[in-house]
């Protein structure tokens, strides 16, 4: 039992050296706001800044923007993602790349569950009304579509970029682009309040640290031979 507590010791303290001190107080205040403002934005049931700024967005974007938009929308929704995490892990399958493969679904699964199955009950926040599409439904914060896109496009990112260095630009403007498209796309849709994408942002950066965190760790102690992790 002894030695078994040390080894869990020391990959505990790899784990918060590879998260680093800024992560980590990081991922401190994110607890610390989402457990300060969840119950005060939920008892809320119009919120004025949030209300203006939906306003101000649909005020400022053109119809055929809004369209596309809509499709955005419709498109980052659970089951094309699933298919696209399906692509990736049949890709890193292929290449026998298996902790990579571990990480992703860790990381994509464990992000799913810690929104919609803990967070999102948990604070129990109406959606804005007015919604331009018939099948949104659910609770508002945080944002999964901004947690989950965080979470999977840049950890693959980092996961695939790490063996083709050459794709990680290329990689990282596409993700970028695409992530700031799906969050611009739940405010035209009246999907999400923007502090419910913020707090989904914050969210999914903090689980990408620590999935990355923990794959830099199995890097370290168990194929010292590999090149550093994506994390570093």
């Amino acid at each position: 039992m002894t030695r078994r507590l040390l080894w869990l010791r020391g990959w505990l303290v790899a784990w918060l050296a590879a998260l680093g001190p800024w992560r980590l107080a990081f991922a401190g205040l994110t607890a610390l706001l989402l457990s300060w403002a969840g119950p005060q934005l939920a008892a809320i049931r119009h919120p004025r800044l949030d209300e203006r700024l939906l306003d101000g967005v649909h005020r400022l974007i053109p119809e055929p923007l809004g369209n596309l938009l809509l499709r955005v929308y419709q498109m980052s929704g659970v089951h094309l993602t699933a298919v696209l995490v399906l692509a990736v892990l049949i890709f890193l399958s292929l290449k026998r790349l298996w902790p990579e493969l571990v990480c992703l679904m860790v990381g994509t699964g464990g992000i799913l569950v810690i929104v919609d199955r803990w967070l999102k009950p948990l604070f129990d926040r109406r959606r804005p009304s007015g919604r331009l599409l018939d099948d949104i439904s659910g609770r508002s914060f945080p944002s999964g579509h901004a947690a989950g896109s965080v979470v999977f496009y840049f950890l693959t990112c980092c996961l695939l970029s790490a063996h083709y260095p050459r794709l990680r630009r290329p990689l990282f403007v596409f993700s970028s682009c695409w992530v700031a498209l799906v969050w611009l796309s739940t405010l035209y849709c009246r999907a999400h309040w923007l502090s419910d994408i913020a707090a989904g942002a914050a969210v999914g950066y903090v689980w990408l640290s620590f999935c990355l965190a923990g794959f830099t760790v199995w890097e370290q102690r168990c194929r010292p031979s590999l090149p550093p992790s994506p994390h570093g």
